[in-house]
């Protein structure tokens, strides 16, 4: 468990901690914009190329002091080569990086990992197997003095909560644990930016959340700007002030997870972040004619589009469209279940946390918000899993 700040102190020995209260209390960090100051991390244009096979492709990206940005997208789509190339184990063929206003990368710069005071956090936490954790978190403050060094490492390891896991060697240490000592082994050289790749994919699941939730919360205290690699759109929505979406090497979509999430502005986005139900609609005169009904339309010339509609916004009820019940599911606190609805060829799925005592077979009625509809072209939404 992460070890409450100690307030009558407003630095803790030789790490500057912010003076505040414990990261379980008071609000988070407000979310700050980088166009309205100087960016912390200033990535501009960047292509990354392996013989024919482009990795990166003119990825721009800003951070600000204290930001937290998810990368998030499939396997190959280029997340985490991005992570190395800001860390300076990979050069990019193209673009700049910026560091505080520093290039660090670019113009014939290139600046060393070693110098660039960023810290990176493993996938698999890279541990020396040979040395204990007090060790493993003092291996990269070897430019300091050796009492400078003690007491920064002694620091990290109170604030963190891992003073009985000190002496230990990584393999003493549960999955948990080794991802806690990587993580001041990452922090204790006070690094700019922090660079996360899929930090906590090796956890299982109840642990993954609870190291997870501490692990936020102890950055968002220490006001550590960080980019986190995961593939987990759900993770990255609940990590990150700022979501960038990747695919093929590019940023499909960047904003806030509110923005990417609830007006998503590209398809992919819209159907990456949730399961989508696709209906087929026809824009004309300002309205959008669909098998669930007529909502009004945006924008976008007239012609066929696609509605993707999320199942949590799939009401059943009294009132919508006739619809038959094909199957029912419970999935724990949800229940989910599939419709077919005249006109539309697969089944529409809804999820609720509201049992509903339909059986299959039966009939209802379908509705869905205004809000609720995200519409596309037809071309753009095609191919897309629903």
């Amino acid at each position: 468990m992460l070890q409450p700040l100690d307030q009558s102190k407003s630095r803790r020995r030789a790490l500057d901690f912010p003076a505040t209260a414990s990261p379980f209390s008071g609000p988070p960090l407000p979310f700050r914009h980088a166009a309205s100051m100087t960016p912390c991390l200033d990535i501009s244009a960047v292509r990354c190329s392996f013989g024919d096979f482009t990795a990166i492709a003119d990825i721009s990206l800003r951070l600000a002091e204290g930001e937290i940005a998810a990368l998030v997208g499939h396997s190959g789509c280029g997340k985490s080569t991005l992570l190395r190339i800001i860390a300076g184990v990979e050069t990019p063929n193209a673009g700049s990086i910026r560091l505080d206003g520093r290039m660090i990368v670019g113009d014939g710069i290139f600046v060393e990992p070693e110098r660039r005071n960023v810290g990176f956090m493993f996938q698999d936490y890279a541990l020396f197997p040979h040395l204990t954790a007090r060790q493993n978190i003092a291996f990269g403050l070897r430019g300091l003095g050796r009492r400078a060094a003690a007491e920064r490492v002694e620091a990290i390891v109170e604030r963190i909560g891992i003073g009985r896991l000190a002496e230990r060697h990584p393999h003493e240490l549960s999955g948990g644990e080794q991802q806690r000592v990587a993580l001041a082994r990452a922090l204790a050289p006070q690094p700019r930016v922090l660079l996360m790749d899929e930090p906590f994919s090796n956890l299982d699941r109840g642990l993954r959340d609870t190291v997870r939730r501490e692990t936020m919360a102890l950055l968002r205290a220490l006001g550590t700007t960080a980019i986190i690699v995961t593939h987990d759109p759900e993770e990255a929505l609940a990590l990150a002030d700022k979501v960038a979406l990747m695919k093929a090497g590019r940023i499909v979509e960047a904003g806030t997870r509110d923005e990417i999430y609830g007006a998503p502005r590209t398809a992919y986005a819209a159907a990456f972040f949730s399961q989508v139900n696709r209906v087929p609609a026809t824009r004309s005169g300002g309205w959008l004619e669909s098998p669930l009904g007529r909502f009004p339309a945006t924008g976008g010339e007239d012609g066929p589009v696609q509605l993707l509609i999320r199942p949590s916004a799939i009401a059943l009820g009294e009132t919508g469209v006739p619809a038959r019940v094909v199957d029912r599911v419970l999935l724990g606190e949800i229940e989910e279940t599939l419709l077919a609805v005249d006109g539309i060829e697969a089944p529409i799925v809804a999820r609720s946390s509201v049992r509903t005592a339909l059986g299959k077979g039966q009939t209802t009625r379908i509705a869905v918000a205004p809000r609720d509809v995200m519409a596309f072209s037809a071309g753009e939404a095609d191919g897309l899993s629903g």
